[in-house]
């Protein structure tokens, strides 16, 4: 089976073609954003970035007839379980109406679906970012007014689980893991026998990243947020782009910091060893949420290429489970495997109410 899979991003989209679960085509288009900055709405680049997936398509002569399917990235769509959807008119609808925002992911699913209906092949999304499978006591906040939701690295997070549960020999509904994806923003998540019961990350809370505040002292922040000093947009900003180890240290390298931590600057050290400690911490609360029945921990996401990351978290967390780490981000692949899935009948392809 050959997919064609379709990651947007915001000034770029990932092309991949896969023979089944081997990637043998793999493309990132680079789009001029003076180009990009004459359409309105993400949705309007549709015609703009197709045009280009398929000149790259030609450039690697994949003829689009010797596709089997197309799956595309996952947009801001409403609240719904794991697992690989067809993508149909429902689905189309509530990411041209931007239902939960503006995003370049909300290109995937309607970029698959329109080069899939003009090919006659089916069109699917995998594990989109909203996915939302909390237990009810994890949406509690404390404040009936903020409820807490899940916006994590669904895809991710899942795929990688899939991974270490076939390598001890199990299926991922079997397992109980705990998933820290860490890169410029984090998520930390207790999959229970397949389900994301719990998590934090996003914006919103949990420790801080790169470029992320994480979860922040409450009174303080309603004070700053009220200060006058900043905007709604600029307060944002601060929390969502230039904080974490920016704040602190002016940089989001991680390569950089560590470099840093060698040369013994004792700033750069400290922030470092807070962040490990605040990863640390978040994992092992989540071990209250699996009731510390923990059959692994996993590291993903692009700064679990760090040797000085991963072995500092296996000096804190170890104790709870082994420790798998699975490096970078496994999105394209994932998308891939989704769909080949459905098309080999091992699992159905769940329908976008």
């Amino acid at each position: 089976m050959r997919i064609l899979v379709i990651n947007p991003g915001g000034t770029s989209t990932k092309i991949s073609v896969f023979d089944d679960a081997m990637e043998i085509v793999k493309e990132s288009v680079i789009h001029n954003q003076r180009e990009l900055e004459k359409f309105r709405t993400v949705v309007d680049q549709m015609n703009f970035r197709k045009t280009q997936i398929i000149n790259t398509l030609a450039e690697h002569k994949i003829e689009l007839r010797s596709i089997d399917a197309v799956a595309g990235r996952g947009g801001l769509m409403k609240p719904i379980a794991g697992g690989t959807y067809a993508v149909n008119d429902a689905m189309i609808q509530d990411l041209e109406n931007a239902i939960n925002g503006e995003h370049a992911s909300n290109l995937g699913a309607i970029l698959a679906k329109n080069i899939g209906d003009e090919n006659v092949i089916p069109s699917f999304v995998v594990d989109p970012v909203s996915v939302d499978e909390f237990q009810e006591i994890s949406r509690l906040s404390g404040l009936t007014d903020l409820p807490r939701a899940s916006w994590l690295h669904s895809l991710n997070h899942k795929a990688v689980c899939r991974k270490v549960a076939e390598q001890i020999g199990a299926k991922y509904n079997e397992c109980n893991f705990i998933v820290a994806h860490l890169g410029s923003g984090n998520s930390v998540v207790p999959h229970r026998k397949g389900k994301m019961i719990d998590g934090s990350g996003g914006r919103t809370d949990g420790p801080f990243s790169p470029e992320r505040g994480g979860g922040l002292p409450t009174y303080p922040l309603l004070k700053l947020c009220y200060s006058g000093e900043y905007t709604e947009q600029e307060m944002i900003n601060k929390i969502s782009n230039v904080g974490g180890m920016y704040d602190y240290l002016g940089t989001k390298d991680m390569i950089e910091i560590e470099n840093r931590v060698r040369s013994g600057d004792e700033r750069a050290t400290l922030v470092f060893e807070s962040y490990v400690y605040q990863v640390a911490k978040e994992i092992a609360m989540y071990g209250a949420s699996l009731c510390g029945d923990v059959d692994r921990i996993i590291v993903t996401g692009g700064i679990a290429k760090s040797k000085m990351v991963v072995d500092s978290l296996k000096k804190r967390v170890s104790y709870l489970a082994p420790l798998e780490v699975i490096p970078g981000e496994m999105e394209m692949e994932a998308l891939a495997l989704g769909a080949l899935r459905v098309l080999n009948k091992l699992e159905e392809a769940k329908k976008y109410e």
